[in-house]
């Protein structure tokens, strides 16, 4: 069975700086890209960042230039790395990787709250 976790959430001030972590356990062949979502209380689930099979990321536009997405396609590793935190950053952020069939897993999320 696939079994996505998370870890490494938490409270920081506004400024400061976070890791998050993801560990992927079970088969899961043929991951095409794997990416960080996040959603705040009230709002849909959006797109942070992903990285795809061959290196290639992208960012939210909110985003961009604070946060850096990095992982391991074979290890089924992912990392979010999110500097100059602001309080808007504050939401549940989930893993998930993509089958090269679309086949989609998700953990169940990570706590990230940023105080003004």
């Amino acid at each position: 069975q696939v079994q996505l976790v998370e870890s490494g959430g938490g409270l920081v001030q506004a400024g400061g700086s976070l890791t998050i972590s993801c560990a992927a356990s079970g088969s899961i062949f043929s991951v095409n890209g794997m990416g960080w979502y996040r959603q705040a209380p009230g709002n849909r689930r959006d797109l942070v960042a992903r990285l795809t099979s061959r290196g290639a990321t992208n960012y939210a536009d909110s985003v961009k230039g604070r946060f850096t997405i990095s992982g391991d396609n074979t290890e089924k590793t992912l990392y979010l790395k999110m500097n100059s935190l602001k309080p808007d950053d504050t939401a549940v952020y989930f893993c998930n990787f993509r089958t090269i069939l679309g086949v989609d897993y998700w953990g169940r999320g990570t706590q990230v709250t940023v105080s003004a």
